[in-house]
């Protein structure tokens, strides 16, 4: 990815050079002629193409922020009642993530989410201990966790 984003810089430069005009219009027009030319030659990368994981990452942050603001409604009304009726509770969270990075990112957007918080990770770093403020069902925590934040990831890394 790292060497097609330069590619694309460099593209990018040369257009300039070759119109001798150094507006940053022209170093745009650059860019996205070099965007179309790595984007016709990327079968001869070994990568994906770079976009395609730049458009993932900003799904991810997306959702990141959706399910940020709908945790702290919840837990807001939670707070707010008159009468503080929660379940806390810890469930296993297994997940089809295998890279630590993959599996730090993951625990990282859990926890920083209101209401839940990671507070362990096994040994083979399959399993995810989550604690959460209000939980009715374990099933289905687990079915959202993996259908928002590790679907997202899978599609950043892979």
């Amino acid at each position: 990815m790292a060497f097609q984003i330069l590619l694309n810089f460099i593209l990018a430069f040369v257009w300039m050079f070759l119109k001798t005009s150094y507006s940053p219009a022209s170093f745009f027009v650059g860019y996205f002629f070099g965007l179309l030319i790595i984007y016709i030659f990327r079968r001869f990368f070994t990568s994906r193409f770079y976009l395609l994981r730049v458009v993932a990452v900003l799904n991810l942050i997306y959702i990141f922020t959706l399910e940020l603001i709908l945790s702290n409604v919840a837990v807001l009304k939670a707070v707010l009642r008159p009468k503080l009726n929660i379940k806390p509770g810890i469930f296993a969270f297994p997940t089809e993530l295998k890279e630590d990075w993959e599996i730090t990112m993951l625990a990282n957007l859990i926890t920083l989410t209101p209401g839940t918080l990671v507070v362990d990770v096994s040994s083979d770093n399959r399993i995810l201990y989550v604690h959460a403020m209000d939980i009715t069902d374990a099933d289905e925590a687990i079915q959202s966790i993996k259908n928002t934040f590790e679907k997202a990831i899978m599609e950043v890394s892979r």
